[in-house]
């Protein structure tokens, strides 16, 4: 392991890096060219919060319908070929929920656009781990710090194009078309051969994977217990996202009358703020541990988004959005990283899993927020971020501790 950590990257596989964030900066651009549109679609449409909060469940209930498939995909045609296909189709899904003239077909384009993203998504993670394993050290903090780069780019992109007056339409198919064009060309240089190369990780752990028979019970209900405590981080912090993602636009312009291009402010401070976790997050983690690391973020994003509920202002409003996305940063990279090396697990296994459930907290969010905002307000609504932050307190303990 020593070899493999100081030696220098190849310049193949430092190439293949710059495409895998490449292909996570389109991702993340992509939907988010979508995001600041959605008051606009809602009164286009004609819908209440509840009924908005079912439509806009479509996109990741399309994600957990498919997300199991994206395994068997990546390894019939390889992550980066996965990748690089669900980009151009969400893409179109995207246009189409854009122009869409009735809920019905919203929903039904976004569920089309939630399925090709999950594809995207497993599918870059999976060839991001393959860098990483050449790296010899942990780089895929910094892929998801990209695509949080790719999400303030995408909803800056979409902020100006409402200030400027541009259509959805034509504003939307410029998106697509160039981040389609990005994703094509970054295919070229990502890595070549099978999923199933060996890798210089993939010598390691050969007997943790194969306890010994009067153990392996107790350690396969252990593997159990512990996936499920990552799938429930991982699962707080698409709860945070989907916050930004769906309801910040609304929130302030609706209950806090920003105007149109500062509502869209929301969820670029969440994001924004979301990069620089990230970028920071791996120097936190070798200096304080992934388990500390996720504990204080998640105070931060429960004090900083409940301050912002309690005194609502559209200032504290942006902040608290802010401090949500830095605090939840590093929770879905980690969970997913130790998903992935858990015991007992086929490679690839326990990164699908906590992928494919993370997601029910996309599903499950919209429509629970959307019920809660007709029922009370939109403000009692998003305190399912607050309660997020609660939920990664009580689970961070299967986290890694700070390496003595």
């Amino acid at each position: 392991m020593t070899v493999d950590v100081l030696r220098r990257p190849a310049l193949a596989d430092r190439r293949a890096r710059v495409a895998v964030a490449v292909l996570f900066f389109t991702n993340g651009a992509l939907f988010a060219n979508l995001l600041p549109r959605y008051p606009q679609i809602k009164a286009d449409l004609g819908i209440g919060n509840a009924a908005y909060g079912l439509a806009v469940a479509a996109f990741p209930a399309g994600a957990v319908t498919a997300g199991l498939a994206a395994g068997i995909l990546v390894r019939r045609f390889g992550s980066a070929r996965v990748a690089v296909g669900g980009t151009l189709l969400t893409g179109v899904g995207i246009l189409a929920a854009g122009l869409a003239d009735s809920v019905v077909v919203f929903a039904g384009t976004l569920f089309l656009a939630g399925a090709m993203d999950a594809f995207t998504d497993v599918a870059q993670n999976a060839h991001g781990l393959r860098v990483q394993r050449r790296y010899g050290r942990s780089v895929i903090n910094s892929f998801h710090a990209i695509w949080s780069i790719g999400a303030v780019t995408g909803g800056s992109m979409a902020a100006a194009a409402i200030a400027l007056g541009v259509a959805r339409g034509p504003h939307l198919l410029l998106s697509a078309v160039v981040f389609a064009v990005a994703a094509c060309v970054a295919l070229r240089y990502c890595l070549p051969g099978p999923e199933t190369e060996a890798e210089p990780a993939a010598d390691t752990g050969a007997e943790d994977s194969a306890p010994p028979p009067s153990r392996a019970p107790a350690a396969g209900l252990r593997t159990g217990w512990v996936l499920a405590a990552l799938v429930l981080i991982a699962t707080a912090g698409t709860l945070v996202e989907d916050a930004g993602m769906s309801w910040a636009t609304l929130y302030l312009s609706d209950s806090l009358h920003a105007t149109a291009a500062l509502a869209a402010s929301g969820y670029v401070a969440l994001v924004g703020a979301q990069f620089v976790g990230r970028i920071v997050g791996d120097r936190l983690v070798d200096r304080f541990g992934q388990r500390a690391v996720a504990r204080s973020g998640a105070l931060i994003a429960a004090i900083g988004m409940g301050l912002a509920l309690a005194v609502p202002t559209v200032p504290g409003t942006v902040l608290g959005f802010a401090a949500a996305g830095f605090g939840v940063a590093t929770l879905v990279p980690a969970a997913m990283h130790e998903a992935d090396e858990l015991p007992g697990l086929k490679p690839g296994s326990g990164l699908t899993l906590v992928s494919w459930l993370m997601r029910l907290g996309f599903l499950l969010s919209p429509p629970v927020v959307g019920l809660v905002a007709d029922a009370t307000s939109l403000r009692v609504g998003l305190l399912v971020v607050p309660l997020a932050g609660l939920l990664v307190l009580l689970c961070a303990g299967v986290l890694r501790p700070r390496r003595e």
